[in-house]
């Protein structure tokens, strides 16, 4: 029985650094993710296009288990900074793109808003290094319609 044990032990030690090794997967050292559009202080009016650029790395779906590619993740008026070791929240201010989207149309309430790229990896976490854009503001303003009431 202590034979078994140990055997049992070992196995899982043995699979501990694998499993260790499935967050926070490499990425080039000159990847990039950065905004197309909007740019830094722009001002919308209503809903607005939201573009995702990205440098050096592929875009694919989540679960596609690439070398060097990953899908787009938004974060909106997030302050807290991403856990590298954590896979990346999904909710209203962490907008998960796993069908390998690199845009989308983004309607926010009016006022000052911040916007964030991260990649990530098939299973969510962010890469090492994490390959994350500047953060960059936008100033959302009352639709048209919306003012003329």
């Amino acid at each position: 029985m202590q034979i078994l044990r140990c055997v049992a032990l070992s196995a899982v030690l043995a699979l501990l650094p694998g499993m260790a090794f499935s967050q926070g997967k490499a990425a080039p050292k000159d990847a990039k993710v950065y905004f197309i559009t909007p740019y830094d202080g722009q001002r919308v009016r209503g809903g607005f296009l939201v573009r995702f650029g990205l440098r050096n790395m592929g875009v694919t779906h989540a679960g596609d288990d690439y070398q060097n590619a990953g899908h787009h993740h938004l974060l909106v008026d997030v302050n807290d900074p991403i856990d590298p070791k954590e896979p990346i929240p999904q909710d209203k201010s962490h907008l998960h793109f796993g069908a390998g989207q690199t845009e989308t149309f983004l309607e926010l309430p009016p006022g000052t808003h911040t916007l964030q790229l991260v990649l990530g990896d098939a299973k969510h976490y962010p890469f090492d290094p994490p390959v994350v854009s500047d953060k960059i503001t936008v100033r959302v303003r009352q639709p048209v319609s919306a003012r003329s009431k």
